[in-house]
């Protein structure tokens, strides 16, 4: 481990900040060890995200990290350093995830580390830095409550989750089937067709798509906490998700369908399937994903039985500056969605990885 250069400091002269090194089986170690046990801590905060990010699209990464004298962990701050012409530069905890930001045991702990990010925001130039919090807000900060989590707990049966479900979710599932539609949960051998449906979605809802390297690397990386689950009609897919737990918790980050077999209800297969999945895992909980209240998701989401959680995404900002706005309900940005929209895919699967990678 390296001691960090500028800002480094110390409290009560027992703990230390450092810069932890993402390829270091020690320093991943102690950083994934601190994150299994701290209140808070979210798959987001797992080492692995740092090099998968890395390495999929070449950004700078830092690992900050309070440290005791007797080398545990007592807190922590992933950061990314995005850079474009069109977006600006920022620093993110974490970039491409729903959650992030900082971990620590204590307003202490919490201050050093936000200290260095502040310092390391002036290095680099970047304008911000955006830290994605769930629940909680560190104090002070400015802060964006735009979007929720959807969360459902599960128990310990898909029976009795499928007897709590309304009446017009399990009709949606049973036609699903009766469509003919069939779930698969597999991992690597099942990504082609994963991403087929959701660079296909992608071009329809005007975002720019990630590239496939993005999700073989997050398979790689996390090979016993990740999988693709797949809805097919006779073969061909419809709809898919990639999956992943930790800590009791199952998370679809990414899903998509084809609006084509809507009717055929494939995204209530996809999600049944899912908790099946989490169930059959021995978790707690189904974490659907972010939504705006009220949208169409969200709706979507609730009628499960999932209930929302706050998500405060909060930002340090250069002295008289406001709180960013890169996001697709930017006015600034409807005309570039209206053509992407018009964009055949296999443009859009080249286009939109040079675009994404600095859209967080």
């Amino acid at each position: 481990m390296r001691q960090v250069e500028p800002g480094a400091g110390r409290i009560g002269g027992q703990k230390s900040l450092r810069l932890l090194d993402p390829d270091s089986a020690v320093d991943s170690g102690m950083w994934d060890a601190y994150v299994d046990s701290a209140p808070g801590a979210s798959s987001a905060h797992q080492m692995g995200w740092l090099r998968v990010i890395k390495r999929v699209f070449g950004h700078e990464t830092y690992a900050l990290a309070v440290e005791a004298a007797d080398s545990t962990l007592h807190g922590i701050l992933p950061l990314v350093f995005l850079k474009s012409r069109l977006f600006g530069t920022f620093l993110v905890s974490m970039p491409f995830l729903n959650y992030g930001g900082v971990l620590a045991d204590g307003r202490e702990e919490e201050r050093l580390l936000l200290a260095e990010a502040a310092e390391l925001r002036e290095r680099l130039g970047a304008a911000h830095v955006e830290l994605r919090h769930a629940g909680t807000v560190v104090e002070g900060l400015p802060v964006r409550s735009h979007k929720v989590s959807m969360l459902l707990p599960l128990g310990d049966s898909e029976e009795a989750l499928w007897a709590k479900l309304n009446a017009k979710v399990r009709n949606q599932v049973r036609k699903a089937q009766k469509s003919g539609l069939t779930a698969t949960v597999c991992d690597q051998a099942l990504l082609d067709g994963f991403y087929a449906v959701f660079a296909h979605n992608m071009r329809d809802l005007g975002t720019p798509v990630y590239p496939k390297s993005f999700f073989a690397r997050i398979l790689e990386e996390f090979p016993a906490s990740s999988r693709i689950i797949m809805v097919e009609l006779d073969g061909k897919p419809v709809a898919g998700g990639l999956v992943m737990w930790h800590r009791g918790r199952l998370e679809v980050p990414w899903a998509s369908s084809l609006r084509e077999y809507n009717s055929s209800c494939p995204n209530n297969l996809l999600y049944w399937e899912a908790i099946r999945f989490a169930v059959g895992q021995g978790l707690d909980v189904l974490d659907f994903g972010r939504s705006t209240p009220g949208g169409g998701t969200y709706k979507f989401k609730a009628q499960w039985g999932a209930a929302p959680i706050q998500l405060h995404w909060q930002y340090m900002l250069k002295p008289g500056d406001s709180i960013p706005d890169i996001t697709p309900t930017n006015p600034r940005y409807q005309a570039a969605i209206a053509v992407w929209k018009r964009l055949p895919v296999p443009v859009t699967k080249v286009i939109g990885p040079l675009l994404v990678r600095s859209i967080p």
